[in-house]
């Protein structure tokens, strides 16, 4: 059966790779990539070269995507609301996404939101109107899962695209942190860092890597991990429930 079969396929299928770096690697890793890659325009005009980002993730209450993401189980979907401010009130960017993994492929798929919109969804658990195949999916989801908002992660991106090959996106992100949350807003969290000093180093492609970046990951001694900041976010969260997965 198709992942999110309802949503017209407008975005092909990506490949994700994740490291952890300490400061030093990290340094070392953004200054290898500079010849190939050019800060993002988010990033260039964000305070201090990071941009804030902010994602509130929804599960069953018995925490089975979760689950599902630990036991490396295929053909699994996440769902999350995404946004780049702490308060309503500066009238944020707010996005819808729903993310399809197989393997080490993954497909995402997002529309914008209006601020009155996330309202009347976080308030009845319905859009105002069904007029975007992917909150009609959304929703679909929600009900039939019977998911609900669990864990707010947090974390300043700092994004690079590169100069020459399309489709190829490196990120680095700071203080990683997490909240139980059933809001992208609340007005008091209590954030529980993921891992201190660790940056999470992203790369995203919908291609083989270039050959410049498989010699850096050789020669900086990277190793592929599962770095979920869902299944994190869950764990520094919920610690009663849940196992730490992200030992090394």
């Amino acid at each position: 059966m198709p992942l999110l079969p309802e949503i017209p396929d407008n975005n092909n299928w990506r490949f994700e790779y994740k490291y952890r770096l300490y400061p030093q690697q990290y340094h070392q890793v953004r200054a290898a990539i500079r010849p190939f890659m050019r800060l993002d325009t988010f990033t260039s005009s964000a305070p201090q070269g990071r941009y804030l980002v902010r994602s509130l993730y929804f599960d069953t209450a018995d925490l089975r995507a979760y689950q599902e993401k630990v036991n490396g189980d295929c053909d699994r979907t996440k769902l999350r609301i995404r946004t780049y401010a702490r308060s309503l009130h500066e009238n944020p960017d707010i996005r819808v996404e729903m993310k399809a993994r197989k393997g080490m492929s993954m497909e995402k798929h997002g529309t914008f939101i209006s601020p009155a919109y996330y309202r009347r969804f976080m308030q009845s658990n319905h859009w105002p109107v069904l007029d975007d195949p992917l909150l009609v999916e959304f929703e679909r989801y929600v009900h039939l899962k019977t998911l609900l908002p669990l864990v707010l992660v947090e974390y300043r991106r700092e994004g690079f695209s590169a100069r020459a090959q399309q489709g190829l996106r490196i990120t680095f992100d700071h203080q990683v942190q997490s909240a139980r949350s059933a809001t992208l807003f609340p007005l008091a969290p209590v954030f529980r860092a993921h891992q201190r000093g660790v940056i999470v180093l992203e790369i995203k492609c919908d291609k083989s890597q270039p050959h410049w970046l498989r010699e850096l990951v050789l020669a900086q001694g990277l190793r592929f991990v599962a770095n979920s900041k869902f299944t994190q976010g869950i764990e520094v969260v919920r610690p009663e429930l849940v196992r730490p997965s992200w030992s090394y």
